[in-house]
């Protein structure tokens, strides 16, 4: 039975993951772990791209984001996913309470501001 690994398994995590592995009490585990990879932040091409992905898959082929909100949100969210769709979702609202059919820079430092202000 040694000679052959009957199980795998994928760890798939935040960043406070690798942390949590790394206490005493996890450290049998961190031994037989083969393989780490940590995805590192988008570039603001990346995150400019990103957005306009996502806003294809909803049906929008127009321009929809500024250039200067788009480098906001990456600037805001460094880069992490999760970060730029929040601040692009709220962006959005914001955008779309002061009824302009762009979302420009302003709106995009009231998206900020909103979530960092906590």
């Amino acid at each position: 039975m040694d000679s052959h690994s009957l199980f795998a398994c994928l760890l798939i995590g935040q960043p406070t993951l690798r942390q949590r592995i790394k206490l005493g009490q996890f450290a049998a585990l961190e031994q037989r772990i083969a393989l780490r990879f940590a995805m590192p932040p988008m570039t603001a091409t990346e995150t400019g791209a990103y957005i306009e992905h996502h806003l294809n898959l909803a049906g929008r082929t127009d321009t929809l984001f500024s250039d200067d909100a788009t480098a906001l949100i990456h600037q805001v969210s460094r880069g992490l996913p999760r970060a730029v769709n929040n601040l692009a979702i709220q962006a959005l609202i914001s955008a779309a309470a002061e009824k302009k059919r762009i979302v420009d820079e302003f709106s995009a430092r009231s998206a900020a501001t909103e979530i960092t202000s906590d």
